[in-house]
């Protein structure tokens, strides 16, 4: 837990780092290790959106809902979904952002596992909900800054990354905005095209 902890120091991602396209930032987000208290490990699956997206939040301009995805870049933008699981978003430029929906559980895996009741590794954060579950986040972490505590966001090593269609929208379904690490274990689903190989 303390190497992670010791190499932020001066590798961590710049709040500029978020100031650029949202599609630019989703790709480039894959492999990046996101820490919440120091738990958590490389994100392997996001998805973009932005404010011509109908399928964003943005879509239709700003409400107190989605306020933090009109506000700095690089700031957390948290909603709740089905009344139930919080989803974390990390805001790019004004009224774009990117979901996390998928990482690869590293970092404080058995606080994870308690979180999400003792399941395997696989499943504690293969989807936004679980996700959020896993790392404890809610409506608290809504608009607190990705470059201070209790967030940290690591580089990582170069994937094979692969783009296709979102999960579970209703508009803009086709648009091939869902980034994915190519063999990673941990995603949500796979993408379409990945199936059988």
């Amino acid at each position: 837990m303390s190497t992670p902890a010791a190499v932020s120091i001066s590798v961590a991602l710049p709040p500029d780092f978020f100031d650029r396209p949202v599609l630019d930032v989703a790709r480039d987000l894959i492999g990046v290790t996101l820490l919440v208290d120091g738990v958590g490990g490389p994100l392997v699956e996001v998805e973009a959106y932005d404010p011509s997206d109908p399928a964003s939040h943005s879509f239709n301009g700003p409400t107190p809902r989605n306020a933090a995805m009109f506000g700095p870049p690089g700031r957390a933008y948290v909603y709740k979904i089905y009344g139930i699981h919080w989803c974390l978003n990390f805001v790019c430029r004004p009224g774009s952002a990117v979901l996390i929906r998928a990482l690869e559980p590293t970092c404080g895996t058995h606080l994870m596992a308690e979180r999400r009741g003792g399941l395997p590794a696989r499943q504690l954060c293969s989807g936004p909900g679980k996700l959020c579950q896993a790392l404890d986040i809610t409506i608290a972490h809504n608009g607190l800054p990705l470059d201070a505590q209790p967030f940290e966001l690591l580089p990582g090593e170069p994937s094979e990354i692969h783009a296709g269609p979102r999960i579970g929208i209703t508009k803009g379904v086709e648009t091939p905005w869902r980034f994915v690490a190519r063999h990673s274990p941990f995603l949500s689903k796979p993408l379409p095209r990945m199936a059988g190989g």
